[in-house]
């Protein structure tokens, strides 16, 4: 396969990919926001949503002060924001329309639609009137893209490129939404909580659950109350959960092997080791080091892993 066919085909899927988990993080944001608590800690959950993104200056220099419709805003229909929804959605469509003729039309019928319908949708003002219904419709786009893509398209390198973008994003993401998540409530970690703080960490954990269509799959692991240290397990560590680290990096891994080629070995053993240590890894162990100590390091190996794909795969060798 060329490289440049291979590179639009692994960044439609990131972008989509990305343009659901940005859905996810808003829609737990302003489900969060809706619970009774004070002006500051609603606060720290918007300015949290920026530093996931690493977009906390760009929103500033545009935007200053920090409030609900302005992230909201930036992160949904600002197309100067190459990672607002509307962005992510419109890279979709135009790597999908570059490689037109690799894809099936039903893959880039959903694409296209995709991108059409999120026009009107943000031009009649639908966001605005129902924010919750957007999110969902996002998020079920992306489902629908995913499926489209599995049923229809040929197995062969097309496909996985096009998973490979999907898991590494999914990763990324993941990481990113547990390591500022948990900084946000720390009670559970730092003696008792009161009365009213387990309460409020009660709804934050099932939002956050929830953000990562984890809510009821916690109930069936668990069968217990909601606490963090297993909500980070499960979210990390767990290959049966969808969206954690180590079932993204099962994929990563499992989709690498199906397009390796002679100059991938590297890319593969430093995916296979990252994915090893998951499978091996234990939460008590993960949280005694320090949680944000290892998520940033995961966050630093996947970016690093990306950057040898690209080099390995998406890159045209020069002669």
């Amino acid at each position: 396969m060329l490289s440049r066919t291979a590179d639009h085909l692994f960044w439609m899927s990131r972008y989509t990919e990305r343009a659901e988990n940005t859905a996810r993080m808003l829609d737990v944001n302003y489900q969060t926001s809706l619970l009774p608590q004070s002006d500051a800690v609603a606060l720290v959950g918007w300015q949290g949503l920026l530093s996931i993104s690493e977009l906390g200056a760009a929103y500033q220099d545009k935007h200053g002060d920090i409030h609900v419709r302005g992230v909201m805003d930036f992160m949904v229909k600002d197309e100067s924001n190459p990672s607002s929804i509307v962005s992510c959605l419109s890279a979709a469509r135009e790597n999908a329309r570059a490689v037109r003729g690799t894809l099936t039309t039903e893959v880039w019928e959903t694409q296209n639609q995709t991108w059409l319908e999120v026009k009107r949708m943000i031009k009649d003002g639908e966001f605005e009137r129902d924010p919750a219904q957007f999110f969902e419709w996002v998020k079920f786009r992306s489902h629908l893209s995913r499926g489209v893509t599995v049923g229809t398209m040929l197995m062969d390198e097309a496909l996985y490129f096009m998973r490979l973008g999907t898991f590494l994003e999914r990763s990324d993401n993941t990481a990113r939404l547990v390591d500022v998540k948990f900084h946000a409530v720390q009670s559970d970690f730092y003696g008792a909580a009161s009365e009213k703080d387990q309460e409020y960490d009660f709804y934050h954990w099932s939002a956050i659950l929830r953000s990562v269509s984890g809510f009821e799959v916690y109930r069936k692991v668990y069968r217990d109350v909601i606490r963090p240290e297993r909500v980070a397990e499960l979210l990390i560590l767990r290959p049966d959960m969808p969206r954690s680290l180590h079932a993204s990096l099962n994929e990563v891994v499992g989709n690498l092997a199906l397009v390796a080629n002679e100059q991938s070995g590297e890319t593969q053993r430093r995916a296979g080791k990252l994915c090893a240590e998951l499978k091996y890894g234990r939460i008590d162990e993960i949280l005694a080091t320090g949680l944000h100590a290892y998520l940033t390091q995961f966050l630093d190996r996947v970016n690093d892993l990306g950057g040898h794909i690209s080099r390995d795969f998406l890159v045209p060798s020069i002669e």
